[in-house]
């Protein structure tokens, strides 16, 4: 049973101008989400700025989405669940921020390969063995050689997939050939999500379950249409809507992941404020790009 089907939106976390975690917008943002066809929250992953969290941050941002997604869900009549990041280059930190993530109310959990130490096949399957033992969670594996700096083999992939918590991947290697050996060795029960805005199609026509989007933070109705089209059999619908949202999907990718994004939601009239450093602010050229095409693709702005 996979932890959701659909669009998992990668939400933003938005910060007030003296850097401080703005809850209120956030707790909006979720809203907007559910109201929109968002079918899981995931927070605090890669488009949530997680590397420039503290550790309190971090556990405060996933316990606000769990209890705003709770309630948004109940008034929805629907179960959404909250997937919270909580990956990193140190085993023992991984088990340790994945217990305070459960605690603070995640239904699961999202861990990316250790990135800088760029651990062996070996080394892989001995680190998410260890935080399958010590995190009582469902757990989603997050491939992104081109962020972490290794691929998590399908071989290797084939091997983690059996550890008991152990549901889903999150692929964004790129490589379609490794997508389908990896649904060819892991199995039906083993969801693939697409890690990829572009590859949402592709990756559900080999049996992926959906995505975990950047996209969907200003479109989440669109993201999971284009999933629930294909899984009912229309698609030419789903292909529709796939090739309706790249050059969209360009632009949120024409700058680092979430400074696009995090603007976009911005010109939306979300106070998102902007990111923390290293991460520059988004430039004006494309900023104005942006503006044009969310105009063409009917988002208000």
């Amino acid at each position: 049973m996979p932890l959701f089907t659909g669009v998992g939106t990668a939400v933003c976390t938005p910060f007030r101008s003296s850097g401080e975690f703005y809850v209120e917008e956030y707790e909006r943002l979720i809203n907007f989400q559910i109201e929109n066809g968002a079918d899981a929250i995931v927070s605090c992953g890669t488009t949530g700025e997680a590397s420039t969290l503290s550790l309190e941050e971090h556990v405060e941002v996933v316990k606000v989405a769990a209890v705003t997604a709770k309630k948004a869900g109940e008034k929805a009549g629907r179960k959404v669940p909250v997937i919270a990041g909580a990956g990193g280059n140190d085993t023992a930190d991984c088990c340790e921020l994945g217990n305070a993530c459960r605690k603070a109310g995640a239904d699961g959990l999202m861990y990316v390969a250790p990135y800088y130490n760029r651990p062996s096949q070996r080394g892989l399957i001995a680190h998410f063995t260890k935080i399958a033992a010590e995190v009582d969670l469902p757990i989603v594996v997050y491939n992104i050689p081109i962020r972490s700096g290794i691929n998590i083999q399908p071989k290797t992939m084939e091997i983690i997939a059996k550890l008991p918590n152990v549901v889903a991947t999150k692929e964004a290697s790129g490589d379609m050939a490794q997508v389908a050996e990896i649904a060819e060795r892991c199995g039906e029960d083993f969801a693939i999500y697409s890690g990829n805005d572009d590859y949402i199609l592709p990756i559900l026509s080999l049996g992926g379950k959906g995505v975990i989007s950047t996209i969907g933070n200003i479109a989440p109705q669109t993201v999971h249409n284009l999933v629930e089209s294909f899984l009912t059999g229309d698609v030419a619908e789903s292909r529709k809507l796939q090739l309706s949202i790249l050059s969209l999907i360009r632009l949120l990718f024409t700058d680092v992941n979430p400074v696009p994004v995090k603007a976009a939601l911005n010109l939306m009239g979300f106070d998102m404020g902007g990111c923390r450093l290293p991460l520059a602010p988004i430039e004006d050229s494309l900023l104005e790009n942006l503006k044009t095409e969310m105009k063409r693709f009917g988002l208000p702005v």
